[in-house]
């Protein structure tokens, strides 16, 4: 399509508008009764309570098809407080390589440097739409990465580049790729997820697995600075058992759980990892089929092998605009209200500190016959923007 052609407004909606990120869009189907079990006024130390926390475990290990030797726990903080209570009790004893590429992975580049202030460390960073030299990694040393960059739309193409026989350990920040990509565990000591990505859950908890490498350095290694105790996995130099069997740090909202145990039974139902993982390729092919179609617009990831099937990040990429991001965050403001007033599309605009473009998640509660509607939509907004920009 070319900016000279006629965009009339596309006469189907989409059957939901929610493309937002985190929170993300409900399972197909959901509605309130899906809460109905939960046992709200329980303590979550209750027998009952406990029981609901061991089947999101359980649930979890068996969607994930996680190894049987690797621990599970539910923790406060969403994936930020999976991460920080990873790098907070393991970093230290060893040099430590950070690779980061858009927000978040940012933010672990600031833990170890100015909150954890480690000196043995290397830092390995690219732009939006990049990924910095995997290749760098050290079979001796920690490894902090993400394996899906939410804000970016670029991930890990394999793992390949962690090594079999590492003595390091790796720490997975895999929050926008649980349940929607390959994790290979023999490659991860610690991977962490929030519930509010792929399986549509609520905000607040986090989700972190371990390996039993990452379980020996718990017990071997003493952290030098002050540990909170929402980050606390070990007590007089044992592990917390109670973590990995729903005993959890703080009280978790027994509402969220109910809804994270609806989402796992759901992907359980539909056919596991692998089904999930299809409906993610089917919402990226749409969105590829479409930028086919839109010479304007690219997806942020300059590779094809790199892009996110989850986090579809878009730029502008019309000649018009391309000497003014000042422009082209305008059009693209433009755009956004426009598919939020025409209730087609809320929550799509790029992060705040990604090129100006747009943003869409395609996890797998999305169904595709909704984006591929939502992207003609943005076909005719841009249009109507673009002319109103200049």
């Amino acid at each position: 399509m070319t900016m000279s052609d006629f965009n009339p407004v596309p006469l189907q909606k989409p059957q939901s508008a929610n493309f937002s990120s985190g929170p993300c869009k409900k399972r197909p189907g959901w509605s309130f009764a899906a809460l109905e079990g939960a046992v709200l006024g329980r303590s979550h130390r209750s027998s009952v309570g406990k029981a609901k926390l061991r089947e999101v475990i359980d649930l979890t290990r068996e969607v994930l098809e996680i190894p049987t030797d690797y621990r599970i726990a539910i923790v406060p903080g969403s994936d930020t407080g999976a991460v920080e209570m990873a790098m907070w009790g393991l970093l230290g004893p060893r040099g430590v390589d950070v690779f980061a590429w858009e927000s978040f992975s940012g933010d672990w580049v600031t833990d170890v440097v100015k909150e954890l202030e480690i000196a043995d460390r290397r830092i390995f960073e690219a732009p939006y739409g990049e990924l910095p030299d995997l290749s760098q990694a050290l079979p001796d040393r920690d490894i902090v990465f993400a394996w899906n960059g939410t804000t970016s739309g670029v991930r890990v193409p394999n793992a390949d580049w962690i090594a079999e026989d590492r003595t390091g350990l790796t720490i997975c920040d895999a929050t926008s790729a649980a349940f929607a990509m390959d994790l290979p565990w023999q490659k991860l000591d610690v991977t962490t997820w929030s519930w509010q990505k792929v399986l549509g859950g609520e905000g607040a908890h986090g989700m972190i697995v371990l390996s039993p490498r990452a379980i020996e350095r718990l017990t071997d290694h003493a952290p030098a600075w002050p540990m909170p105790k929402l980050f606390r996995m070990v007590s007089r130099g044992l592990v917390t058992e109670g973590l990995f069997v729903g005993e959890t740090i703080n009280t978790p909202s027994l509402l969220a759980v109910e809804d994270a145990i609806d989402g796992l039974r759901w992907a359980r139902e539909i056919g596991g990892v692998s089904a999930l993982k299809a409906r993610c390729q089917a919402n990226f092919d749409q969105a590829a089929s479409w930028i086919g179609r839109n010479e304007w617009c690219d997806f942020l990831a300059t590779n094809a092998d790199i892009r996110s099937e989850t986090s579809i990040c878009l730029k502008i990429v019309d000649p018009a605009f391309a000497d003014s991001r000042d422009q082209q965050a305008k059009v693209a403001a433009a755009v956004v209200s426009l598919l939020a007033e025409n209730g087609v599309a809320y929550d799509v605009g790029s992060y705040r500190t990604a090129p100006p473009g747009f943003r869409l998640w395609g996890g797998a509660t999305v169904e595709a016959s909704d984006l591929a509607l939502a992207l003609d939509w943005l076909t005719w907004a841009y249009s109507e923007a673009r002319k109103a920009v200049l």
